[in-house]
């Protein structure tokens, strides 16, 4: 099969003609028909992630079964998965926690992901989302990461007022998701396109001060401290973009965390389990995340798209979905969901 490989921490990614996955026990194969490029996958192309190289980025994606052993899982169902795999055997798998799971897989992470024709799925019956037909794959991989991090990051709402610090892919899908749930919400970020798509998506610019709640979508020692800066009294600080090297000390402003009795948690990403309401809301149309997709691009090209994160522009201001073509058209026209 075809896929994007790397064979060497911040080196060139080449299309390649790699040997087809078999399918684990309890797993399942999938060929990939869209897949989203990730900052994630950016942090473990430059080494921030590690990685067994040569590596196969890609962990955001949605396509049809092509062999499974997994209960309820037949070849030729429309799937997609969180990126975060539960082994399905653990407590936490079996009450509903697996992206917590303390040995979960991670396609693109911890075995070869979905930058190529096919990715593993393992443990399929506890990973795998069926989707309905309303909803087409690019949509669907805008889904697996980013989309399904951001819904669970707004837990416990409806909130009146969000602040979102950082406006790429998570920051904006949790912008999209907050205004659907009636909340004020203040988008923060240095790029003026990024900040532009958050308004078209119904933030505000305007200093955030006051927020019950506050989600750092970017992940710095600057962002996560204003993000508690911007909090009322007892307000929640979400911590959603990976805070990585030097940043994975970060002091905070715990003197503000106490005397204002403010929550401070992380969000790791949604469990299969926790997917049937957004995918409800996304199949309704009441959520739309298509509108936060950048750019469709053939797979061949989202090598270039993973390199040109390296400046934080082209970082911000929605996703890029890599599509694989298949006879039928490309996937995600209207022809071919």
């Amino acid at each position: 099969m075809r896929a994007l490989v790397y064979e060497a921490v911040g080196g060139p990614i080449s299309l390649q003609q790699v040997e087809n996955p078999t399918c684990p026990a309890g797993g399942a194969v999938i060929e990939v028909r869209a897949t989203g490029v990730c900052r994630s996958d950016w942090h473990a192309w430059r080494g921030h992630d590690p990685v067994a190289l040569p590596h196969v980025p890609g962990h955001e994606f949605a396509g049809v079964v092509v062999a499974s052993d997994a209960d309820g899982f037949a070849v030729g169902d429309r799937v997609t998965a969180p990126f975060v795999n539960g082994c399905g055997e653990c407590d936490y798998c079996r009450s509903g926690n697996a992206q917590v799971c303390p040995d979960q897989t991670q396609p693109g992470f911890t075995h070869h992901g979905s930058f190529a024709e096919r990715v593993v799925v393992r443990a399929a019956a506890t990973n795998l989302v069926r989707l309905p037909d309303e909803i087409d794959f690019v949509t669907a991989a805008s889904l697996g990461c980013r989309f399904a991090t951001a819904f669970r990051a707004l837990r416990g709402g409806p909130w009146g007022t969000v602040a979102v610090f950082g406006c790429g892919g998570v920051g904006l899908s949790v912008v999209m998701i907050a205004v659907a749930m009636g909340a004020r919400v203040i988008a923060v970020d240095p790029s003026p396109a990024a900040l532009a798509a958050a308004v078209d998506l119904g933030a505000v610019v305007a200093e955030p001060v006051d927020a019950d709640l506050a989600v750092d979508a970017y992940g710095s020692v600057e962002t996560a401290t204003a993000s508690v800066r911007s909090l009322r009294r007892g307000g929640r600080h979400v911590q959603v973009g990976l805070m990585l090297g030097d940043d994975a000390h970060a002091p905070l402003p715990w003197d503000l965390v106490v005397a204002r009795e403010l929550h401070v948690v992380g969000s790791h990403g949604m469990a299969a389990v926790d997917y049937p309401p957004m995918i409800d809301l996304v199949a309704s149309k009441r959520l739309d995340p298509r509108r936060l997709v950048r750019s469709v691009v053939a797979l061949e090209e989202a090598g270039a798209a993973l390199m040109a994160m390296d400046d934080p522009i082209a970082r911000a201001g929605g996703i890029v979905v890599a599509i694989n073509e298949y006879p039928g058209g490309r996937v995600g026209s209207d022809d071919a969901v």
